[in-house]
Parts: C-alpha cells; sequence; structure tokens
C-alpha cells in the first residue's frame, strides 16, 4: 500500500534519479523513501533501468567525412588531429 505523497514524487522520479531536480524536492523524496518502500523499489528500478540502457544500447557513430565537415564549419579544426 502506498503511503501519502507517494504520487506527488512519481512527476518528479526521472529528474531524481537524473541529478537534474531541485535540492529542496530531493530531500523530500529521501525522506519519503526512508518510510516507502514502493517508492524505494521504483527508483531503484528505475535506476537500474537506466543503467542497463547505457551499458546495453548501441552507440551512435558519425562517419569520418560527416564529422570532419562538422568540426570544419564549426571551426575546431584542431579537433580533427590535421
Amino acid at each position: 500500500m502506498s503511503h501519502p505523497g507517494c504520487h506527488e514524487f512519481l512527476s518528479s522520479l526521472s529528474e531524481y534519479v537524473d541529478g537534474t531536480l531541485d535540492e529542496s524536492l530531493c530531500v523530500e523524496i529521501e525522506r519519503h523513501m526512508a518510510d516507502c518502500n514502493n517508492c524505494r523499489v521504483v527508483i531503484d528500478t528505475l535506476r537500474k533501468t537506466i543503467e542497463l540502457y547505457h551499458v546495453t544500447a548501441p552507440q551512435p557513430s558519425v562517419p569520418d567525412e560527416v564529422r570532419a565537415r562538422l568540426f570544419r564549419r564549426l571551426d575546431l579544426d584542431e579537433f580533427l588531429g590535421a
């Protein structure tokens, strides 16, 4: 069974896990989680899902020709190693 306030935090969980949530709201969420096993499980599951995605997701690659054109356009030739 969920505690009062569980639903209030659901909209902020992504920002909380990403570390972009206001510090005062983080304190409130952490205080709530101290007494709410359901929310701890939800946040733990969300963190593990994000971590798994980062580990298994293919990293996009940019063809060398496109990268070189972009760096020249942005006047970043020194990063091309040329």
